[in-house]
């Protein structure tokens, strides 16, 4: 191997040392390893193969008990300065981290593989793309990384031009959640995560590598790099308006990365493609607009809720080839998980006889499925195009049960800047802790940025500068419910007559209402055919609860005060401006 993998071949014998195990395997990427892995976790338990006629080329792997979701409180930044890590994010001094992390290492591989994993996070050839290695000792890991990111012998080839990766090391060590920590060290390019199997914890290219040190490496660089969904909307005349949209985990991401538009719009030609569900890397293009790629390759999408009305294309996505993690099993030995239309469970996601009667969940709520995104029926060839897709505009959402509308537009860049920062949400499954807890999570960024959110608003603010071409923003609320705690609005394919309006405004084919918190349809600027509403629906969607708003600015005012002198001034300033209009 030539000179520019030698710090590579270096830290791989480092480590070697550290952890000792009993073999070295480079993966290439190639079927003939990947047949030999599963074949390998078929026999030791690790995978249990799944109904071969119903959902060919499948698996479920079953993760410990006390490892089902990522540990945001087990999660640090380790930066030389405690304030570049910001209140956002838990903190370590680097040289105790890598003390920690070490003595936890420390012969950790003894009588296992230790897999070399070179991959490459976005298309192979694009010059927005960024390389990594992940070193592991689970093979479920190598598996899931195949599926979600571009993979072996091209991904090193890759790293032997450019003589740079980010280095990741993990082992699932005795799964003790106890001797459990995820770090990161932004400054060295480099991750160690210990004692989890889970998805965002284990597979290091997904929110270690493109969100946590990818957002340090792009405000470096003079990029973004975010957790969005990319989609496309094509009109009846064959236009393509490219839409990124941030929402919290378990949020509807993917349902909306994967939208069937309404019978109506599907009958005058409206198409929506999938570009990605989750991560989205996007830096100024020479005409002064953002253009955007997804760094995976596949999908790590929550099972529950997935179903035939919720989101037909995520279905059809997994009936083949899919890794499914800790679904329940139906008797026939199909995969299961609540909200699915048919079949009834006969064993849990821990293995255990499913029992009716006690009234818990036979899939755990954070149940995944890994697959491959090319497997999707609305998957866009444009997903490969090394120079990414150009962004009309950017969404921001969380689940709110009352006072935030369907939909409002931002007046410009900086109020969209606050209006990502300010964004709130209702806590998910996703994360370990209380569910249904309003706080507030930055552009969805809060367990994923990678530095001080108050830099990081800096950073957003930064792309307004002469020349910028740069997105309208939004935000949307599909989750507002009514006195009767029912939701008011049908959500799902529907969602596109919202998009409609937002694209019809980047185009100054729409009108809006001009309220303090921003631009807000009318009734009749949205495409409603077929859309029964309540007088309830329809005041609270479009309606704008002045009071109630004053109140959330307040709050949003206290929020940013948190962070301290790092705040930008110009949010401050939007806050006030806002504020003081909400008053008079």
């Amino acid at each position: 191997m030539g000179s520019r993998l030698d710090a590579l071949n270096q830290w791989v014998l480092e480590v070697a040392r550290l952890t000792r195990p009993a073999a070295i395997h480079w993966c290439d990427g190639s079927d003939t390893e990947n047949a030999q892995l599963v074949a390998q976790m078929e026999a030791d338990g690790t995978l249990i193969r799944l109904n071969e006629e119903t959902h060919p080329n499948s698996w479920l792997h079953r993760s410990h008990p006390d490892d089902v979701a990522r540990v945001e409180h087990l999660t640090f930044v380790c930066t030389s300065e405690r304030e570049d890590a910001g209140p956002n994010n838990h903190w370590m001094a680097p040289a105790d981290a890598h003390a920690k992390m070490d003595a936890l290492f420390d012969g950790c591989m003894r009588g296992r593989t230790m897999y070399v994993i070179p991959y490459c996070m976005g298309p192979i050839d694009s010059p927005l793309s960024r390389c990594g290695v992940e070193i592991t000792d689970s093979p479920y890991v190598v598996a899931n990384m195949r599926v979600m990111t571009r993979m072996g012998a091209a991904a090193l080839a890759r790293i032997e031009r450019e003589g740079s990766f980010i280095k990741g090391l993990h082992s699932i060590g005795e799964l003790d959640p106890n001797r459990r920590f995820i770090v990161h060290f932004p400054e060295e390019l480099t991750i160690k995560s210990f004692g989890s199997g889970y998805g965002g914890n284990a597979l290091l290219g997904k929110k270690c590598h493109a969100l946590r040190i990818a957002s340090h490496q792009a405000r470096s660089e003079g990029w973004l790099a975010e957790h969005m969904l990319i989609l496309g909307i094509e009109n009846p005349q064959g236009e393509t308006h490219y839409i990124a949209a941030a929402f919290p985990s378990a949020c509807g991401k993917t349902n909306l990365a994967m939208l069937i538009p309404p019978e109506g719009y599907r009958e005058d030609g409206w198409k929506v493609w999938t570009i990605g569900d989750d991560i989205c890397w996007m830096r100024p293009g020479p005409d002064g607009r953002l253009y955007a790629i997804n760094p995976e390759a596949g999908f790590f999408g929550v099972a529950p809720g997935t179903s035939i009305n919720s989101n037909p294309n995520a279905l059809e996505t997994i009936a083949h080839d899919t890794i499914f993690t800790n679904v329940a099993v139906t008797a026939d030995n199909q995969p299961w998980w609540e909200g699915l239309n048919h079949g009834q469970p006969v064993i849990d996601w821990r293995g255990n006889d499913y029992d009716f009667s006690k009234g818990t969940p036979a899939a755990h709520p954070n149940s995944r499925f890994t697959v491959s995104a090319r497997q999707c029926p609305s998957y866009s060839h444009k997903a490969e195009d090394a120079q990414g897709v150009p962004i009309s505009a950017i969404v921001f959402g969380g689940r709110r049960a009352s006072l935030v509308p369907l939909v409002f537009e931002a007046r410009d860049w900086t109020h969209g800047v606050l209006v990502g920062a300010a964004m709130g949400s209702e806590t998910t499954a996703a994360a370990t802790g209380a569910v249904g807890v309003m706080r507030r999570d930055p552009m969805a960024m809060k367990p994923f940025c990678g530095y001080n959110f108050a830099d990081y608003f800096g950073h957003w603010l930064s792309f307004d500068k002469p020349g910028a071409q740069l997105p309208k923003v939004f935000h949307v609320n599909w989750f507002r419910k009514g006195d009767d705690g029912k939701f008011l609005w049908p959500g799902f394919g529907d969602n596109l007559r919202v998009l409609e309006w937002m694209i019809k405004r980047v185009e100054g084919k729409a009108g809006a209402v001009e309220t303090p918190i921003g631009n807000l349809p009318k009734e009749a600027d949205l495409n409603l055919d077929g859309v029964r509403l309540s007088d309830e629906a329809r005041a609270k969607l479009f309606g704008f609860d002045a009071d109630g708003w004053r109140n959330e600015f307040a709050s949003i005012g206290e929020f940013l005060r948190e962070y301290g002198p790092r705040m930008p001034e110009a949010l401050h300033a939007e806050q006030q401006r806002i504020a003081g209009a909400l008053g008079a």
